[in-house]
């Protein structure tokens, strides 16, 4: 006590920086005095890291592919993905995917992956598919570069052209039934009448009115024996006089 009030220090002023001092030290654990735990870092998983190595091929980084594959089988030996790239890289291409090929003319929008899908049945096998063309960088290749696909070329989808429907026959025009003859009104009275005006101008030399005047009164008494004789008598005058004209 007595070194503490030379000091100029007290007691309770000591007990306090002790238990400041203890207090610094306690935020690093935990309650109960055990320390915290450093955060842990989350393991990259061989389908996280795949289509990385994809892309690492694609543009020729091969070395850099090969590493992270190693990796990746190393640490997943089941992983079929990184067996199927890492076999693309060291396997010959031509035994892999045959000698038989066609050629095929690349189009906008294609990528070996693509084409190794479509062709290939495993979009995977791309590195093998630019391997057996000697391509080194895949992702370097323009559209319309004519390349080998392994196996028989697809033949072409014929497609049916569809018959055109059958016209159907046209309806045949409705017959018009010729109009009805206009029946004759029957006027004996009349044609008496009409028979006396072409006497009259046939007496007068009228001789062509006379024939118009006696065919209306024919028509109005066909069985009138005089009028048809009258008509026909009219008539050879007026063929008489035409013919000495």
């Amino acid at each position: 006590m007595t070194g503490y009030r030379a000091s100029g220090v007290s007691g309770r002023s000591l007990t306090a920086a002790i238990l400041a001092i203890a207090a610094l030290s306690g935020c690093a654990q935990k309650p109960g005095g055990r320390p915290s735990a450093p955060a842990t870092i989350q393991p990259v998983s061989n389908a996280q890291q795949l289509e990385d190595v994809v892309s690492l091929l694609e543009n020729g980084n091969e070395a850099a592919a090969r590493k992270a594959l190693k990796a990746m089988v190393k640490r997943e030996p089941g992983d079929i993905g990184a067996a199927v790239l890492l076999d693309s890289m060291t396997a010959d291409p031509v035994a892999s995917l045959g000698a038989r090929s066609f050629d095929y003319r690349t189009q906008p929008g294609d990528s070996f992956p693509d084409l190794a899908k479509r062709f290939l049945g495993n979009r995977l096998k791309f590195y093998a598919l630019a391997r057996y063309n000697g391509i080194a960088v895949p992702a370097s290749v323009k559209s319309g570069t004519v390349i080998r696909i392994p196996g028989e070329a697809p033949r072409p989808v014929i497609v049916p052209v569809p018959k055109p429907a059958p016209t159907p026959p046209k309806p045949a025009p409705k017959a018009v039934p010729a109009p009805a003859p206009k029946p004759s009104v029957v006027n004996p009275a009349q044609a008496a009448r009409l028979r006396g005006q072409g006497l009259a101008l046939l007496n007068q030399g009228q001789v062509s009115r006379a024939v118009v005047i006696l065919r209306q009164a024919a028509a109005m008494d066909p069985g009138n024996a005089l009028i048809k004789r009258d008509l026909e008598r009219a008539q050879r005058i007026r063929q008489t006089v035409k013919d000495r004209k």
